[in-house]
């Protein structure tokens, strides 16, 4: 690429920011995913990591970042309340594609929140704020610092809820790149992508899940939902992994 029609090194494009994320995004919209991520490996902050929440559709990205960074660590953010599938798809695609996988945990453990906060999630919009920032957001920033991201990748798209519409796929986020390969893919592009690389959907996706994270949390799509309403109760969309200052 270039902003001026080649690639920019590593320290010009953290030091400039802004100036050269505005410009990279106007190139990197009308490029492939695979083009994408090939230039933010060569002019991006190392080191270049990748998150999973090993949701409906997360087999995309895993796939798609092992095959240009083999060894590239992938972070699980575990609050021990997943479904018990979304484990055994853990250990299916971590064996399959044979991940770097790191789990990282809240310094709490579920049973010992309950017993001293009781059901964080059931106490409104102020109660699940806490339990992600415990369960989510805190391990998130342990894993970063304790691997010393420079990049962050994320399977996060437009399509998915109206708090991602003008997501881009080069920004800053708390103090670090983040990086959307496929934020511009609709359902109909995960699905082919997978069809082609015989990679499999999670295993709930056949029971009618669209988006799938805490069993306590997690609501099948019915009739007259969004794809957002299936989380936290339709109250809220994000975690707090996704939005700047969490």
């Amino acid at each position: 690429m270039s902003l001026a029609g080649k690639p920019k090194q590593q320290a010009e494009v953290a030091d400039r920011g802004p100036k050269v994320f505005s410009a990279a995004n106007v190139w990197l919209e009308e490029q492939e995913p695979e083009v994408r991520i090939a230039w933010a490996l060569e002019n991006l902050p190392r080191r270049h990591v990748v998150s999973s929440s090993f949701g409906i559709q997360s087999a995309v990205m895993l796939h798609m970042m092992t095959q240009q960074v083999p060894d590239i660590p992938v972070l699980l953010f575990d609050t021990g309340y997943l479904f018990p599938e979304t484990y055994r798809f853990v250990d299916e695609l971590t064996e399959r594609l044979n991940l770097d996988l790191h789990v990282f945990r809240a310094d709490m453990s579920p049973a010992w929140q309950e017993a001293r906060f009781g059901q964080l999630w059931n106490q409104g919009e102020e109660g699940l704020k806490i339990y992600n920032k415990m369960n989510k957001v805190e391990p998130m920033e342990k894993a970063m610092a304790s691997l010393g991201a420079g990049t962050w990748y994320s399977g996060l798209r437009r399509s998915q809820s109206s708090t991602r519409t003008e997501r881009r796929i080069l920004e800053f986020q708390s103090g670090r790149v983040k990086f959307h390969p496929i934020v511009d893919w609709s359902n109909r592009d995960v699905h082919m992508y997978l069809k082609a690389h015989d990679l499999p959907y999670h295993p709930l996706w056949e029971q009618g899940y669209v988006s799938v994270g805490d069993t306590h949390t997690t609501r099948k799509l019915e009739d007259g939902m969004r794809e957002e309403d299936t989380r936290f109760f339709g109250s809220v969309r994000e975690c707090g992994l996704h939005l700047d200052g969490s």
